[in-house]
């Protein structure tokens, strides 16, 4: 069975010739409220790591500095520095910051000398038989 040549014909256009198509609009879902609040968390995450990270090399810093007036070890030198920012009622990192700041010659504030001091009594005393 044979078949009739075509005798329609639809000429051939360019993609110059062709009409625009038109543009696609991205229409955004309504927001999921746990996607919303766990993003919120994620964030709150994030933000609370990078200041981790930042404050790490100063804490670090106080802790070495403690280590070498104490002399004791890291563990003893952290447990020091957490004990005097709770007692000053001042962050960590605060605590830490002012007391690398002594390296340049800034004063360390009143209350964390006052409670570093103590502290490291407490420590002395505690090595004694």
């Amino acid at each position: 069975m044979r078949h009739a040549p075509c005798t329609t014909h639809q000429p051939t256009t360019t993609h110059e010739e062709r009409p625009p198509r038109p543009l696609l609009t991205a229409v955004s879902p309504t927001p999921d409220p746990a996607l919303l609040a766990e993003l919120g968390q994620l964030r709150v995450q994030n933000s609370q790591l990078a200041l981790a990270l930042e404050t790490r090399a100063v804490i670090d810093q106080a802790r070495g500095m403690v280590m070498a007036i104490a002399p004791c070890n890291g563990d003893r030198a952290w447990d020091l520095l957490v004990g005097v920012s709770q007692h000053c009622n001042i962050k960590l990192r605060t605590v830490a910051a002012a007391l690398v700041a002594t390296t340049e010659d800034k004063a360390l504030p009143a209350d964390i000398q006052r409670e570093l001091r103590r502290a490291l009594r407490r420590l002395h005393a505690a090595d004694r038989p």
